[in-house]
């Protein structure tokens, strides 16, 4: 047993150890994992790692808004500075350590080749403000993937510009709520199918309208009779996530969309998902009007830590004409222009407006391109076999271990979906997803969605072999088996991360996001 105290607090007095005269302090280390301090109390203050010359006087033009006190930041050098934040990289988890099996989150490998493409000159180096005849490669790239995504959607237009998931969601409601007006019609009631990601409901709102929930069959999907029964004058739409949060194609999807139209509203989806049925479903033939694509989900680019997102909507020809600017526009001699208020003439007169300030994410553009390039048509079908095959894979291992609600609703799409029922009493997800840390995993995505109690969501992707899958399979199976027979080291667990389960409640309530110092902060209290 080593002399690693499990709380991570160091104490500053030497610790006597068995030999005289000899002193042990407690670091919190483990092996080569250091202990790391907060930046405030690795620097001082009082020192800085810049030797700076003495400024010359000036007249300053601050109106009496001069700083008076320290500015109360940390100085350390060089060496101080690298090591404090490489540490501090060493204890996160990435793609490029391990499975990620965050369900509705496609946590995919993201190419290296993709990265190449966007660091190349000509697309990492450019400004949005340059004359569009500098940028024509640039604005090449956007036109081209503006048009796969069409292609691969079956839809009339797309508007590349909304710069996430989210993001997306609105500008489609945006176009929705337009189309709405041009009606003269004052529809304010947004259906949404419980099975949906949590931010349509978000969405809907910020917009203006009313959220009305549809509920779910017992197999998990939308309940075709609900909505129909809930459709009148007073509804503007449904926002629907297919496939959805439970992991399932929506096999009513169009019903609900004729149903939607034949009452004269509009259909949005939530295509967070489209990695599982892209190259093989086109949402357009499913009679979908709007539907936002993650650039940084389906078509591998980075996100969460690792780089911004993009959330192009892509729209059916009801609704294009309401799509924001800008856009590219393509001529016959290869000029491609970006479509702005100055020069959109009597073009697109019926534009809602525009969602950012200028292109969208370049670099995402980028990335997405090459992935769906260097795959192919072909390719990109294989895209979503693979997902669904190994979604499934992971759900028929862990079935007989751990509750699948939907496992009797047909296959799964692209992410496999457990419960909490089954385990003892005193045993819970939570200790399931912490169990999985010590295992060398992140945990699952857990508690969501909400129609099933204890949820742990899993997507392993399209791009993790057999052999990863395996591996996980046989930690969870474990972890899940120790649940079961009520071990009570899980409920401690994880115990070999660098820090210990915490108090979840508190730290959602009591969060301490500001560094004081101690003796301060005491003598304040």
């Amino acid at each position: 047993m080593s002399n690693i105290n499990p709380s991570g607090w160091r104490p500053t007095t030497p610790q006597a150890s068995g030999a005289a005269g000899d002193d042990v302090t407690f670091t919190g280390n483990r092996a080569l994992m250091l202990e790391e301090a907060l930046i405030f109390e690795i620097g001082s203050t009082e020192t800085t790692g810049v030797d700076f010359g003495t400024a010359p006087r000036a007249t300053s033009r601050l109106g009496g808004l001069e700083r008076t006190d320290t500015i109360g930041l940390p100085g350390l050098s060089e060496p101080e500075t690298v090591r404090h934040y490489t540490r501090l990289s060493r204890q996160n988890y990435a793609i490029d350590l391990g499975l990620f099996p965050l369900g509705s989150c496609t946590m995919k490998h993201n190419p290296r080749l993709n990265e190449k493409m966007a660091r190349l000159p000509g697309f990492a180096d450019i400004h949005p403000l340059q004359p569009v005849d500098t940028v024509q490669g640039a604005l090449g790239v956007i036109n081209e993937l503006a048009q796969w995504l069409v292609t691969l959607t079956g839809m009339h237009g797309v508007a590349m510009t909304p710069k996430a998931g989210a993001h997306g969601e609105l500008c489609g409601i945006l176009c929705i709520k337009a189309a709405l007006e041009a009606r003269g019609e004052d529809r304010r009631v947004l259906l949404v199918p419980t099975s949906a990601h949590g931010t349509n409901p978000a969405t809907a709102a910020f917009a203006g309208f009313t959220v009305e929930d549809i509920p779910a069959t017992h197999d998990g999907r939308v309940d075709l009779e609900a909505l129909k029964a809930r459709l009148g004058p007073d509804v503007a739409g449904v926002m629907i996530t297919n496939p959805n949060t439970c992991g399932l194609f929506e096999r009513d999807m169009k019903a609900i969309s004729d149903a939607v139209h034949a009452a004269g509203g509009y259909v949005y989806c939530d295509g967070a998902n489209f990695n599982a049925i892209v190259g093989r479903v086109r949402p357009g033939d499913l009679g979908i009007d709007a539907m936002h694509i993650n650039l940084h989900k389906t078509f591998s680019t980075p996100h969460g830590g690792g780089g911004p997102g993009s959330g192009p909507v892509v729209l059916s020809e009801a609704l294009s004409p309401y799509g924001p600017l800008p856009f590219t526009e393509l001529y016959a001699d290869g000029h491609i222009t970006l479509v702005e208020e100055e020069t959109v003439g009597d073009r697109h007169p019926h534009t809602f407006g525009r969602m950012t300030a200028f292109q969208g994410q370049m670099g995402m553009f980028t990335r997405a391109l090459t992935y769906i390039l260097s795959h192919g048509a072909d390719g990109l079908r294989q895209v979503a076999e693979d997902s669904v095959l190994n979604a499934n894979y992971v759900l028929r291992a862990m079935e007989d271990v751990l509750d699948a609600p939907f496992a009797k609703s047909g296959p799964c799409m692209h992410e496999a979906i457990f419960s909490d029922k089954g385990l003892p009493e005193g045993f819970s997800t939570i200790d399931i997803a912490k169990g999985l840390i010590d295992e060398g995993f992140h945990p699952m995505t857990v508690y969501f969605p909400l129609v099933v109690h204890g949820a742990m969501l899993v997507e392993p992707t399209e791009t993790e072999s057999k052999a990863t899958l395996d591996q996980f399979i046989g930690a969870l199976r474990s972890v899940a088996n120790r649940a079961k027979q009520g071990d009570p080291a899980l409920k401690a667990a994880p115990a070999l991360a660098p820090r210990r389960r915490l108090d979840e409640t508190a730290a959602a309530r009591k969060p301490v996001l500001v560094w004081k110092d101690a003796a301060l902060a005491q003598a304040a209290e």
